[in-house]
């Protein structure tokens, strides 16, 4: 009796291969906590979302915690815009007024957070979706900001409205989710001390979140593949050294800088390593934890 002879595609080999090289990895992170934020214009491109959601659960299937927070900035600009609400931005943050922060409230909360839940459930993991009004998890004080008066050329103090930084974060509800096998997915919606909702930036969210929990990793996914040189060169490491002294020679500058500074924050509470990520590239949570090489810029404490 002849046989055929059994051939292993060379895909099947490459697969095997990066499973291999990932088991180190998986071993060094079973059972460590990582931070996610997961925002910008990605949010918003369904097939990405979905691998998004596949990779939360691959991390949750290995014994790694992920912990995810969310923006939804292009969705909350839509929706005010549908509603004929005016909005404005000092230094990036968005003025909330009492009108406002219902809205945001509501796509935050409502909308984007249950739809992430549903793609995360959808792929597998078992995931809850709160805000950090639930559990009290995050009490928020009111954020204001200098500004330069156009006309005058006089810098100004301005009222952001209901725009809250972190003040107090209680990280018992999340070690309740952890310790029972559930995803948190978490809306940067806070409270004020009289009871009052404050929108959080969400980068500052997950990075106060993250010095709470000391986690092992916070990995902000956004628009841009990292921190670039001046060269446009992306800049694979940083220490906190180097951060604040491309930030000095304006290497560092626009959008970038509340980020860098949400990433040095968190490494002084305690959080083991930060990275900047590109949202867009399909699978970058996994090129990141599980390759020898990663992907956009780490900044380590120094």
């Amino acid at each position: 009796m002849k046989t055929k002879e059994m051939k292993t595609p060379d895909s099947w080999i490459k697969t095997a291969t990066t499973l291999s090289e990932a088991l180190p990895y998986m071993r060094q992170f079973a059972g460590e906590t990582f931070v996610v934020k997961y925002g910008g214009h990605a949010m918003g491109d369904a097939a990405v979302a979905s691998k998004f959601a596949a990779d939360i659960v691959l991390l949750k299937q290995v014994g790694i915690h992920p912990i995810v927070v969310h923006g939804g900035g292009p969705q909350i600009g839509s929706m005010l815009s549908r509603l004929k609400i005016k909005s404005s931005f000092v230094d990036g943050l968005r003025v909330t007024d009492g009108a406002t922060v219902e809205i945001v409230e509501m796509v935050l909360s409502g909308s984007i957070n249950k739809q992430l839940v549903s793609e995360i459930n959808a792929a597998g993991g078992v995931a809850v979706g709160i805000s950090g009004k639930d559990g009290n998890l995050m009490e928020c004080s009111r954020v204001k900001r200098k500004a330069r008066d156009p006309d005058s050329n006089i810098e100004k103090l301005v009222d952001l409205g209901f725009v809250g930084d972190p003040s107090r974060i209680n990280p018992g509800i999340i070690e309740e989710f952890i310790a029972s096998g559930i995803i948190p997915v978490i809306a940067p919606i806070g409270f004020g001390r009289k009871g009052e909702t404050y929108n959080i930036n969400a980068d500052t969210a997950a990075g106060a979140i993250a010095g709470a929990l000391e986690a092992s990793k916070l990995m902000i996914l956004t628009d841009v593949p990292g921190v670039l040189s001046k060269n446009g060169e992306l800049i694979s490491e940083l220490s906190v050294r180097e951060v604040r002294k491309l930030m000095k020679d304006k290497t560092i500058s626009g959008g970038m800088i509340p980020k860098v500074e949400t990433c040095m924050s968190a490494l002084e509470q305690g959080v083991g390593a930060t990275h900047i990520l590109d949202g867009r590239l399909p699978h970058v949570l996994l090129i990141e934890v599980f390759t020898k090489y990663g992907a956009g810029t780490m900044i380590r404490a120094d």
